[in-house]
């Protein structure tokens, strides 16, 4: 089994709450196997480098039913332990799909319970009546439990408890008010893990907090597994369930995976072409990529050069395919503006053929400049003859994509569900855009994406779980080249 951690709405403390069960299960000498409901980046990272283990993402929408049934199955039988981070409110689903892609739905297709972390800052006895509805409004849902977060004082806990105890509802964890741990957060959410100066005193306060702050002999069977199958954890002498009453560097971290993509991939996943040495962004300012993506990838016959538009000089030797991931140019564009040796490789090399495709940031990077958050102008690559400025209004929400050309990942009229989510907007649009867009939060259809030389470039996320052939043709295409 596992449990799955929701909230009655976004903000409520899921994160902190899932991040600090992971490092006081972590700290056991465990294996803990994570997911994320929805199509995040940042909470994902957070959780590799608490389990050290790849955090997989469940959506419906990007990928299917069918693919989330599998890929939980599959990364969860060589762990020890499970957990399912929700995302927004339980029943909050894409726009228009009656909770598609919600908590709730992914509990449902699971079959998983629910821990439901409450906001108690300013809440007393209506506590009760949240919860009620919560626990009533879907018969096909179980709630295990409620963990109060938030708590101002012994009083305030006194009172949450005394509403709630005539819904015999489990209390599985209280966090006070007072608790210093603070996740830092900027304009698209938490600051990626890999940027904190201070990650080691993080991990072993989330571990302290997890110890003390819920009620593991009735969390612990929750989250197994396979109960009855496994030697029973120790509970160490803080695992009491308590409170007290008070209480830009770059960083890398070497994941462990321990799955091959072969394991859930589409019962017709093309076999793998010849190997292909494919060089992949990854540091401060892009690190948005899903690790389904990567491993179906390597699957396919890629070879994962890792390599940083910050810091290398040049892209990597015998690099024969370019991925640009989404992540924060903007919150390095001097650096990358400054490290011009590398933004003439990757010009001249996309200028010659490299198939390249770039999502969100890796599509900032490449236009002529970028405008950060403070208003300065910082060139970039200048493949794409746009500019691009960070702008006030997010854009945010799944695409029904169909495209409108071929593109070294896509064939004309292929249709794809993909995601968006930037606080960027472009100065011009494309010419010959590769998308026609629909969906929940656009009032009209939109065009979108370029295709100039070998390269695919666009806002649009990309999921390619239960789509292998999407990655397929794109080291299709380097191999061609080669």
């Amino acid at each position: 089994m596992a449990i799955v951690i929701a909230g009655d709405r976004s903000g409520v403390g899921k994160t902190t709450v899932t991040a600090a069960i992971l490092a006081s299960l972590k700290s056991r000498q465990v294996t803990v196997q994570s997911f994320k409901v929805g199509p995040d980046y940042i909470d994902p990272m957070l959780h590799s480098v608490v389990t050290q283990r790849p955090c997989r993402n469940l959506d419906p929408i990007l990928t299917s039913e069918i693919y989330i049934q599998t890929l939980f199955t599959t990364h969860t039988q060589t762990a020890d332990y499970a957990l399912v981070e929700g995302v927004m409110g339980l029943f909050d689903g894409a726009v228009g799909q009656g909770g598609r892609g919600s908590t709730a739905h992914i509990a449902r297709q699971l079959n998983l319970p629910l821990l439901l972390v409450l906001d108690c800052s300013r809440l007393s006895d209506s506590v009760a009546a949240l919860v009620h509805g919560y626990r009533s409004f879907d018969p096909h849902l179980r709630l295990a439990g409620v963990v109060l977060n938030r708590v101002g004082s012994d009083r305030h806990l006194t009172s949450l408890e005394a509403a709630l105890q005539p819904l015999d509802i489990k209390i599985l964890g209280v966090l006070r008010r007072q608790t210093s741990l603070n996740l830092p957060t900027r304009h698209l959410g938490l600051v990626p893990v890999e940027e904190l100066e201070a990650v080691e005193p993080l991990l072993q306060e989330l571990t302290e907090v997890g110890h003390t702050c819920f009620d593991w002999s009735a969390l612990l069977p929750l989250l197994a597994t396979s109960p009855g199958s496994k030697s029973p954890v120790p509970v160490t002498p803080s695992d009491t369930f308590s409170q007290p009453s008070g209480s830009t560097g770059i960083r890398s971290f070497q994941i462990h995976s321990p799955h091959s993509a072969n394991n859930i991939t589409h019962p017709q996943s093309p076999e793998p072409v010849t190997r292909i040495r494919l060089a992949i962004a990854r540091d401060a300012a892009f690190n948005f990529y899903y690790a389904d993506n990567l491993d179906l990838l390597e699957h396919l016959g890629a070879e994962l050069v890792y390599w940083s538009p910050l810091q290398d000089k040049t892209l990597p030797p015998g690099t024969q395919g370019l991925y640009l991931g989404g992540g924060f140019p903007e919150m390095y564009a001097s650096t990358l503006a400054a490290n011009t040796s590398t933004r003439h490789a990757v010009k001249t090399a996309i200028e010659q053929g490299l198939p390249t495709y770039a999502e969100c940031g890796g599509l900032m990077y490449l236009c002529e400049s970028l405008q950060d958050l403070s208003g300065q102008t910082f060139p970039m690559v200048g493949i794409l003859p746009t500019t691009v400025k960070m702008a006030t209004r997010l854009t945010l929400g799944y695409r029904r994509a169909i495209s409108t050309q071929n593109t070294p990942l896509l064939t004309v009229d292929t249709q794809v569900w993909g995601h968006e989510f930037h606080h960027s907007q472009l100065h011009q649009s494309s010419q010959t855009p590769i998308y026609t867009f629909s969906g929940e939060t656009l009032s009209q259809p939109q065009s979108e994406g370029w295709s100039v030389y070998n390269l695919h470039a666009s806002y649009l996320h990309l999921h390619w779980g239960h789509r292998p052939e999407l990655p397929h043709r794109f080291l299709q295409q380097c191999q061609a080249l080669r």
